[in-house]
């Protein structure tokens, strides 16, 4: 995305993070406004996935865990927002670091981040930490549909936020740091293939291994669901990525609308031959997804396989997280090894890149193939069976999401709510014992009332 390795068309300016002086300087002047206002759009776009993400987990889950997933969504945002503000941010885009693995805590709490150039050098750093922050939560969000319909709430986000510190703010500074190792090394990355989809689709790899399989014997059965997968794509349209509003933009968010496009016409046909001639509502729009995440109609091919691959290896992977992220991430980053062009790049106006094969670099895809293995490493968390029976819903957060008979039906099958029940049924017969009966009416012993 930001590769500092690239060679810089007459930047106006270079931050310097002092995060300038408002009082004796007039700071909005050194920007461009265009470009602030496009961030900006930017980034609400790529926060309407967070909703976005937490509509389609749930979509696809079972009516007892549907409202767990909303709530781990918005949960997962709000901790992502504090541990960004707090050192998240210092530490992958920190200006002053020359660590090739790790950045500084200069700007910790965002201290001296306010007009300072970003290291974009087209917004100011206060604009970016949003943007940039905003990604860091949907990394989160991502990552909550490896522990559906078994993962306890509560230390499923601690998890994350230790994932979020220790794993993704590392990686991203290799990628996107000022003196990250792989940038230096010449690694092209730009909206997130490696440091977000690929790092969190191995990750909740690993997080699934690590919880096992659901007991509920019912994930078999198929359920059609609405996939909410629009709201999500919206989000992807990464021409904010550039950093400013320029040709690379537009060209940005065309390529993406294509990839989205050519994703899901090419899963849906390779369902429509492994299903016999079936159309496939669920393969559309699961191959759209896979197309976003690799920005190329190859993503869905390899993705497409490599979800029968948990079938294989008897992993739970509910959401697909790692098929569609992990996988796609992956292809993805290597693709741009032998796509990438030069002259886009240039189209942005602030650097030029070597390209790919392309452009006759040959050794670029030997640089994105040392990225993206890099990232592929692994890394009481889950439900009691009984609470995982009994839906998430109610055995963490007490409410449910929807209500009827079949619903019902299912709690009164369920184990804990028949126990429930019973001791309710108990306590009753013993309140009843003690009470002292009640004496009949004279006039019915008399039978004048028949």
């Amino acid at each position: 995305m930001y590769s500092f390795s690239a060679t810089y068309l007459s930047p106006s300016f270079i931050g310097e993070g002092t995060g300038g002086n408002s009082l004796t300087t007039k700071l909005n002047l050194q920007f461009a406004p265009a470009d602030m206002v496009w961030m900006g759009i930017s980034s609400a776009l790529v926060w309407i996935m967070i909703p976005g993400i937490g509509l389609l987990y749930s979509g696809l889950s079972r009516k007892k865990h549907a409202l767990s997933l909303l709530w781990a969504s918005i949960m997962a945002a709000c901790l992502t927002a504090l541990q960004w503000f707090f050192w998240g941010y210092s530490l992958v885009f920190t200006h002053t670091s020359g660590s090739p693995f790790l950045g500084s805590l200069l700007n910790f709490c965002l201290m001296k981040v306010l007009g300072a150039p970003s290291i974009v050098s087209t917004v100011p750093d206060i604009l970016f930490v949003l943007f940039q922050g905003i990604f860091a939560a949907v990394t989160a969000i991502l990552m909550v549909g490896a522990g559906c319909e078994r993962a306890r709430l509560g230390p499923m986000m601690l998890f994350l936020f230790v994932w979020l510190t220790v794993v993704y703010i590392p990686v991203a500074y290799w990628i996107w740091g000022k003196n990250g190792c792989l940038v230096t090394l010449g690694c092209l990355d730009f909206a997130g293939g490696e440091p977000v989809h690929e790092n969190f689709g191995f990750a909740a790899l690993a997080y699934s291994l690590l919880l096992g399989k659901r007991h509920d014997p019912l994930i078999t059965k198929k359920v059609p669901k609405f996939k909410p997968h629009s709201v999500t794509s919206i989000g992807f349209l990464h021409g904010g990525s550039t950093g400013n509003a320029s040709i690379r933009s537009w060209y940005a968010c065309f390529d993406t609308d294509l990839a989205a496009a050519a994703g899901g016409l090419t899963w849906m046909f390779v369902d429509w031959f492994r299903t016999g001639g079936k159309w496939s509502t669920v393969g559309l729009c699961t191959g759209s997804i896979a197309g976003l995440v690799g920005i190329t109609p190859a993503a869905p091919i390899l993705c497409n396989f490599a979800v029968d691959l948990k079938n294989i290896f008897m992993i739970d992977d509910g959401m697909d997280v790692f098929a569609l992220h992990g996988v796609g991430g992956f292809a993805g980053s290597v693709l741009t090894g032998i796509f990438a062009a030069d002259f886009i790049a240039a189209t942005e106006g602030v650097r030029l890149i070597t390209g790919g094969w392309m452009n006759k670099h040959w050794k670029q895809l030997g640089f994105q193939l040392a990225n993206s293995v890099s990232i592929v490493t692994f890394l009481k968390l889950r439900l009691h069976e009984n609470e995982e029976l009994l839906g998430v819903d109610l055995a963490e957060i007490g409410e449910y999401a929807y209500y009827d008979e079949d619903y019902s039906d299912a709690l009164g099958k369920n184990p804990k709510v028949m126990r429930m029940r019973e001791a309710a049924k108990e306590k009753k017969a013993a309140k009843t014992k003690r009470e002292p009966p009640i004496e009949e009416n004279e006039s019915n012993e008399s039978g004048c009332d028949k």
